[in-house]
């Protein structure tokens, strides 16, 4: 696990510099035209700093029988709740339910396109008046590096309730409107016992439709879910992520331990998984059954063990996702993709465009570089 000093270090003197506005992606998909469906996006596909672009339709042929597709089945929580400190309003996003029942919440206020700007939280103490007559009392900083994310309790109250009957789905200002949550659920989404979600949907799995879905599985690749809760996004503050629930099944363990023995390639389908699938893999490249909090931070120090190929969103210059991508990848690999992102107008965030990295080694000679280096 890498420090926030570590962490901080992505984006810095990256070549592909800043994101052009335009590129935002400002509504899904399938609103942008009669006849589209999710999977009416582009597909940026990489193989070391060899570069090719597809539409996300042809994923299937990208792939090849014995493959794996590692997928979360976190359901995203209309996670956003209007509310006020005095006369103030406020906007809090719930972000992640805690062991002793505070939630981790970021404040932020109300802008006027309908979405919101960035506000510090606390002091503690601060209470916030949420509707049904509930209140968010803040206690402390999630972390003592910042001031943005804060424990707070809603006393006497059912959170996950409150956000089923007044909350909707976190929207940010690159977006034209607010959507219905089921725009932010992906084909994977299952719901938990316990009702716990993400605070943002692991949206690299977005375009996936059911009846892509079933081409795969007819053409050989094989499916393993896990499930890692997401808490609202860093970007705006380029922080390493914080920890996270997850779990990986006894029987998803067994499917890609079972893939890799048999030369499949193991790929995850975001970030998410990603952290999730690596949070219960062992030294020695073996995935076991595991569940609780993960605080992992996947860096090109610490390497990937079980995980070969990526499918994921793109990501702002200063993300610390980017870390991620280069342990997988590689630094030129990523800086070459991210120039043909912006040379081909690729469209950026949720709803946009997707970038498929597939292994340019085997995974035993790439494990046996990796192993070496810690």
């Amino acid at each position: 696990m890498t420090t926030a000093t570590g962490a901080s270090r992505a984006g810095r003197g990256r070549a592909w510099g800043s994101v052009p506005e335009e590129l935002s992606a400002r509504v899904p998909a399938e609103q942008r035209g009669p006849g589209l469906d999710r999977d009416s996006v582009r597909l940026l596909v990489s193989r070391g700093t060899e570069v090719s672009h597809h539409a996300f339709v042809e994923l299937p042929g990208r792939l090849r029988a014995g493959d794996l597709l590692i997928v979360n089945t976190s359901a995203t929580l209309a996670a956003a709740v209007d509310g006020r400190i005095g006369h103030a309003r406020v906007v809090v996003h719930f972000s992640t339910r805690g062991d002793d029942g505070r939630w981790a919440v970021e404040l932020r206020d109300p802008d006027s396109r309908g979405t919101t700007r960035a506000r510090a939280g606390g002091p503690g103490g601060t209470v916030v008046c949420l509707p049904g007559d509930a209140r968010l009392v803040l206690e402390e900083p999630l972390t003592p590096r910042g001031q943005r994310l804060w424990w707070g309790r809603v006393p006497d109250a059912d959170v996950l309730g409150l956000l089923r009957r007044y909350g909707r789905p976190i929207r940010y200002s690159y977006t034209d409107r607010d959507q219905p949550l089921s725009v932010y659920q992906t084909v994977f989404a299952l719901p938990s016992d316990d009702g716990a979600g993400s605070a943002e949907m692991p949206s690299a799995a977005r375009p996936f439709t059911s009846r892509l879905v079933a081409e795969l599985v007819s053409r050989g690749v094989q499916f393993a879910p896990v499930t890692l809760h997401t808490g609202v996004a860093s970007a705006e503050s380029h922080e390493p992520p914080y920890p996270e629930r997850y779990e990986v099944p006894a029987v998803s363990a067994r499917l890609i331990n079972a893939a890799r023995a048999g030369g499949g390639r193991i790929i995850a389908v975001g970030t998410t998984a990603v952290r999730a699938v690596e949070s219960a893999t062992g030294e020695d490249g073996l995935v076991r059954a595991a569940k609780g909090w993960t605080g992992l931070v996947v860096t090109p120090e610490r390497g990937v063990r079980a995980v070969d190929g990526l499918l994921t969103g793109l990501h702002e210059p200063e993300a610390s996702h980017l870390l991620m991508l280069e342990a997988i990848a590689g630094g030129a690999a990523v800086e070459r993709a991210y120039e043909e992102a912006l040379r081909g107008r690729y469209l950026w965030h949720e709803f946009g465009d997707v970038h498929l990295i597939l292994p340019e080694r085997p995974h035993s000679e790439r494990y046996s570089r990796n192993s070496t280096s810690e």
